[in-house]
């Protein structure tokens, strides 16, 4: 048995092999490996995890990778044996000893071996679906459009890692957002994919009239039919400046219900108007809504899944989520409680690094609460090395706890508390910063955590 720098090691008949945490393909290819993927039955059925064998091998020629491997890999389906020698300790250093593995090849010492590598997913995470919403971020320095591009790139990477849906946001007036159009962004979105669902979240209804909400979904239900969903809002604009230039005020919130269902008629053609919504009638595009205050009651009522966060008030989602529960009504568009919770949530190498993904965020929501408007986001070191005032410090202290942040292990932990006090369908995170590269970083670690591919549940909204 080899130990130290690159995790728990065990060689035995012929394998090189490491027990860790999921991971997906394509977190393999800067050890230049190449990996396949093959679901077996678990050794220990009544374990509290799933266990699913995945086999990585790596080594300089990928071609005489591939030929090692064809021979080596179980065939779908086969089980595991009940006197395998493999313990499923979970550990870190699997780049590290696919790096090991390059070195001793390298060497010409051994022939190529498999990387063998057994991980184990929470039960109550594995029945979850796991999607993403970005709000197109701005980042000091850099212009708005790349913001738009920076969404539509990070869409394709949430396709490929196998994450649910991915949602767009909208926002007026704001410096620091530059999604102020998402059913145009969904639209850019959902032609840069091609499986993953695509959607709102949300669109802002009283900002809107339903009829023209309805023909936009419409159109996009039409271009990509089956993927699109229909999350909305009852929020107005953020400053009486926004509000004014929207021709709304703060009371139009309080018509959210009513309008909800005038929206929901152009789809099913009850509008008494006479008018018809072309091409959204006849069509089905899922609606949620975004429960914020009076959300849960009307979402509940008009029998709608449920969007539902932040993280940092869990007693507000629990009491949030228990109203929703006990007051739903089925509907034709679901026939029982479906709720989503959505919040940050950062994965990194080291916890301290997780926690600097929650830095720009962090000051820019303080910088908003003490100053009326939201910047686009600053560096991390930026942000670490400013002088602030009490009631910024107060509120930047206040942003950076109640996430879910940290290291693989801890994050999963985290996740699998969260699902299992509120019981949601789904997670939706919602992670921004700075750091385009550290965020990309932190959904290829969290998928690698929760495996989302095929992870779907058996019941609920598309």
């Amino acid at each position: 048995m080899d130990s130290g720098a690159y995790g728990t090691v065990l060689r035995s008949k012929g394998f090189f092999t490491l027990a860790t945490r999921p991971r997906v393909t394509g977190l393999w290819s800067q050890a230049g490996s190449v990996a396949r993927f093959g679901p077996s039955a678990a050794r220990d059925t009544d374990a509290p995890y799933a266990q699913e064998l995945v086999f990585i091998g790596t080594h300089l020629d990928a071609d005489a990778l591939r030929a090692a491997l064809d021979g080596c890999l179980l065939a779908e389906g086969e089980r595991v044996p009940a006197d395998d020698p493999f313990p499923a300790w979970e550990t870190h250093g699997v780049d590290e000893a696919c790096e090991h593995e390059q070195r001793r090849v390298g060497h010409g010492r051994e022939s190529p071996r498999p990387v063998r590598v057994e991980h184990r997913v929470s039960s109550a995470i594995e029945a979850v679906r796991f999607s993403v919403l970005d709000r197109s971020r701005t980042r000091e320095g850099r212009p708005p459009a790349e913001a738009l591009r920076d969404t539509v790139a990070l869409a394709r990477e949430a396709e490929a890692l196998g994450y649910h849906r991915f949602w767009v946001s909208e926002h007026h007036g704001v410096p620091g957002v530059a999604g102020s159009a998402p059913t145009v962004l969904a639209a850019a979105v959902a032609a840069a994919t091609d499986t993953i669902r695509v959607g709102t979240g949300g669109v802002m209804l009283p900002n809107h009239r339903p009829l023209v909400v309805a023909e936009q979904f419409g159109v996009l239900e039409s271009l990509f039919p089956g993927r699109i969903d229909m999350g909305l809002g009852r929020s107005v604009g953020f400053t009486d400046g926004v509000r004014r230039a929207l021709g709304r005020d703060k009371d139009d919130a309080e018509d959210f219900a009513a309008q909800l269902r005038e929206l929901l008629g152009w789809f099913r053609g009850t509008s008494p108007t006479g008018v018809r919504a072309r091409p959204a009638e006849g069509l089905s595009v899922p609606p949620f809504v975004l429960a914020m205050g009076e959300g849960a009651r009307i979402a509940a009522e008009a029998g709608l899944p449920m969007v539902i966060g932040d993280l940092r008030d869990r007693d507000r989602i629990r009491r949030g989520i228990d109203r929703y529960r006990d007051r739903f009504r089925p509907s034709p568009w679901a026939a029982e409680p479906y709720v989503v919770v959505s919040g940050t949530v950062a994965v990194a190498r080291t916890a301290e690094e997780a926690r600097r993904l929650l830095v720009p965020e962090a000051w820019s929501m303080a910088y908003a609460r003490t100053h009326g408007t939201f910047p686009p986001l600053p560096p991390a070191e930026d942000v670490e090395r400013r002088t602030m005032t009490a009631k910024e410090r107060e509120f930047y202290t206040s942003g950076l706890t109640g996430h879910i942040a940290g290291t693989d292990e801890q994050v999963a932990q985290e996740l699998e508390t969260l699902v299992k006090e509120t019981e949601a369908q789904e997670i939706l995170v919602t992670t921004s910063t700075h750091d385009r590269g550290a965020l990309l970083d932190s959904y290829r670690r969290l998928a690698g955590i929760v495996n989302p591919v095929g992870n779907l549940p058996s019941v609920g909204p598309s």
